[in-house]
């Protein structure tokens, strides 16, 4: 079926067999063990739903993992200094943090720097490290950046200073002359784990640190940076991911995590922390600093125990956040959608000569979902191009990247299949456009860009006793995301714009059951539209959460799409 704004959708295809066999082998209901086959779950994910496991690290054994621990011991058996390079976004923020903590504990010498996008550019470089050198490192780590850094990395053993790489981005041989280098995606025996952010990957290497160096600190209470950086950073919430999210907010304690806590208070909300609030709240203001130019700010706040610091990064970081904001939906309002979309049919590509470089990977990821498809959006930095890419579910774009970059056709750039980002001289544009067009229809032909929905239920369903069940398959996010449901003959009453952005309203059944829904960033779309003007029953295709108001929880629709 074609949506208002011209989408296809149709249901998910399931295999009966295998859905009955589940249902009766697990005593599951039925819609939830629709959702279980459609999405793959395998036996460990299943096992999960039913039974209370705990994280175990898998990476004890790794030979990567203890080569890497017998270099890190052994600078701390010297008290050498060590320096910690992260990347500026949430990951390399929260990764950063992880060894900012470990290192005061252990009262080493260390010191951190999270570069400037302008400034300094993406990741290791020669330029950046004959800074970071001044200061006399023996030691340097980088974390969630280093994979493609392998003119960086020979410069570093040119001046004898050791290094290592723990990172999830994109890698092709030959790897960099690290001394170690932790990536699962080098396909050195743990492959498996490739949808670990970095930040997931510095905590499972300091809990074996620390019983190397058999200190006593307590990592498993920031277990909640590992999440949240698994969450800004789009990493699917399945498998592993998913048990740490699981193991996360059920031992979360607001009040034992001064930053959150105070975080909650200045914005008045009162509930338990859930991955909405870290993908939609904590999220955009950590990273707020890296793209308007505090790219510090994130590891200074994370790394803090000092009450005062805290309220003033807090505040600072907040007020970034709200700029971004309005900067944002200045740029966002002043895009040509239909000029886009006429243009581009396998990828989106948007040059803007002056939007701020730390905005364009947002935008990127605001097309994307507008049009269903891979998002490329660049920008001029000084006489070169930046640019920032998004990805569908089904296309790769941190690998096309990387491939972009062994060909000579961008200067450098990275990312994993979600995200990636890039600079290009301006007379390569056309030649990097031409080659990623070329390599989606090489590898896809084209692209499916149908959208699924879970399953059509009827407003009867719209009950907290559906929602329980559905909520067994949870934590929901990338890669699990809350099903999608199609409801039939709807009337839209009493619709009403919130925040100038939203739109609000009440869906009524031919029945009479009514239903509590919202619209996100809903004006001046067409779904936004149907919603302020159309009298008419239609179909919506929704999903349904909790939304927390006045200290209540309360079942909501939030919309996704309409059918005429």
């Amino acid at each position: 079926m074609i949506s208002v704004t011209d989408k296809k959708w149709q249901e998910k295809k399931v295999n009966l067999n295998i859905l009955e066999k589940t249902q009766q082998e697990h005593g599951f209901s039925r819609i939830l063990s629709q959702l279980i086959v459609s999405r793959n779950f395998d036996k460990n994910e299943i096992y999960q739903i039913t039974k209370n496991l705990d994280l175990v690290n898998m990476f004890s054994n790794n030979l990567d993992f203890k080569n890497a621990i017998e270099i890190i011991s052994n600078t701390i058996k010297k008290k050498e200094k060590i320096c910690i390079l992260g990347d500026y976004d949430v990951d390399g923020s929260a990764a950063t943090s992880l060894f900012v903590k470990f290192f005061d504990y252990l009262n080493h010498p260390f010191f951190y720097y999270i570069p400037d996008r302008v400034k300094d550019g993406y990741g290791a470089s020669i330029k950046l490290f004959k800074k970071l050198i001044l200061n006399k490192p023996k030691l340097i780590i980088m974390v969630d950046c280093g994979s493609s850094s392998v003119e960086a990395i020979d410069f570093l053993n040119r001046n004898n200073i050791k290094s290592l790489i723990i990172d999830h981005h994109e890698i092709d041989r030959p790897y960099p002359k690290s001394n170690v280098i932790i990536n699962p995606k080098k396909n050195n025996g743990y492959i498996e784990y490739d949808y670990l952010c970095a930040t997931s990957l510095v905590y499972f290497f300091l809990e074996i640190l620390k019983k190397r160096v058999k200190t006593k600190i307590n990592l498993r209470k920031h277990l909640i940076y590992v999440l949240l950086a698994t969450v800004c950073d789009v990493m699917p919430i399945r498998k592993l991911n998913r048990l740490i999210a699981i193991n996360t907010l059920k031992e979360f304690d607001l009040n034992k995590c001064a930053i959150l806590k105070r975080l909650y208070e200045i914005t008045n909300i009162k509930k338990k922390i859930d991955i909405d609030d870290l993908s939609f709240l904590v999220g955009p203001i950590l990273n707020a600093g890296g793209r308007l130019g505090k790219s510090s700010y994130a590891v200074e706040l994370l790394s803090s125990n000092n009450k005062e610091e805290i309220d003033h990064k807090l505040f600072e970081l907040i007020e970034l956040n709200n700029k971004r904001k309005k900067i944002e939906t200045n740029i966002l309002n002043n895009i040509n959608y239909e000029k886009i979309n006429k243009e581009n049919k396998e990828i989106i590509f948007y040059y803007e000569q002056n939007i701020n470089e730390g905005l364009i990977g947002i935008i990127a990821a605001r097309l994307k979902d507008y049009f269903n498809k891979p998002a490329i959006v660049i920008t001029n930095s000084n006489n070169l191009l930046k640019g920032s890419a998004r990805s569908v579910e089904n296309y790769n774009i941190g690998r096309s990247i990387k491939i972009s970059l062994n060909k000579n056709i961008i200067l450098n750039g990275g990312g994993h299949s979600a995200a990636a980002g890039f600079s290009l001289k301006k007379e390569n544009l056309l030649t990097f456009k031409n080659f990623l067009i070329t390599d989606i229809k090489k590898k896809y032909n084209t692209l499916n860009l149908e959208l699924n929905y879970d399953a059509e239920i009827s407003s009867i369903g719209f009950n907290k006793e559906f929602f329980n069940d559905i909520k067994r398959i949870g934590p929901f996010g990338a890669g699990n995301p809350l099903p999608i449901f199609l409801f039939k003959e709807l009337k839209i009453i009493k619709s009403k714009i919130l925040s100038e952005k939203h739109i609000s309203c009440v869906l009524k059944s031919k029945i009479g059951f009514s239903m509590n829904s919202i619209c996100f960033n809903a004006i001046n779309t067409k779904v936004g539209d149907y919603l302020l003007n159309y009298k008419k029953y239609l179909n919506v295709m929704g999903q349904i959460n909790e939304n927390f108001w006045n200290n209540k929880k309360n079942l909501q629709i939030i919309i996704k799409d309409l059918v005429l």
